[in-house]
């Protein structure tokens, strides 16, 4: 029985881990969340090694469960952090905007209120299944983007201010990166929602929540 259970332990991870390594980021994240570790460590103890620790099905999915929502709740994070560099760095630019004379302060002040607005409207795990709510997002942020990046190229002193120059730059890695962490959430969401709909019964039983709802996806699978 426990050589059944640490069979299936295993499979699940190497599932999981399979998964995530399409993603150089999310392989990464596990390694810091302990998951990718616990695999291969446990991979290489010999049956004749392992201690007799009454390791339940309910401790193997108990464990993958809580990494698994570790993996998700970092990746957010560092997707957020993210997001809101680049918004830091649309205000810097605006401000160096208003240091020339080549734009009205309506504009530019029109522009500050759209900034502000960005995190105000940005979706969250819960709102972001609503599609309407990531469009509307992705729409006020990207305009934005196009719209700033176009003024600074425009100025004339564009081609030797680094300041500004640096400043696009960041806009543009900044932006790049959520879109990179949000494919490394979509790829631990779907093994999320591959392991609760597999283990629903075992999950609720040592959560002790009959409310596990499957993650909401950035892009359709």
């Amino acid at each position: 029985m426990k050589i059944r259970l640490v069979l299936e332990h295993f499979t699940t991870l190497a599932r999981i881990v399979y998964t995530c390594m399409k993603s150089s980021r999310s392989f990464a994240l596990l390694f810091i969340t302990g998951l990718v570790p616990t695999f291969f460590l446990q991979c290489g103890n010999k049956p004749d090694a392992t201690p007799e620790t009454g390791y339940t099905h309910a401790d193997s999915v108990t464990e993958i469960f809580l990494m698994l929502q570790d993996s998700l709740h970092d990746t957010w994070s560092m997707m957020v952090s993210d997001d809101n560099e680049k918004i830091k760095a649309m205000k810097s630019l605006v401000h160096e905007l208003k240091i020339g004379t080549q734009f009205t302060p309506e504009k530019l002040a029109s522009l500050e209120e759209r900034i502000d607005q960005l995190a105000k409207i940005r979706y969250t795990p819960k709102t972001m299944s609503n599609v309407d709510v990531v469009e509307e997002y992705d729409f006020a942020s990207n305009s934005l983007i196009t719209e700033l990046i176009s003024m600074a190229e425009s100025l004339s002193s564009f081609s030797y201010n680094t300041t500004i120059q640096k400043l696009v730059e960041q806009i543009r890695s900044a932006d790049l990166r959520v879109e990179n962490y949000r494919a490394d959430y979509d790829s631990i969401a779907s093994a999320y929602n591959r392991f609760i709909e597999k283990h629903a019964s075992s999950i609720k039983e040592v959560t002790e929540n009959d409310t596990i709802v499957q993650k909401a996806l950035f892009s359709e699978e």
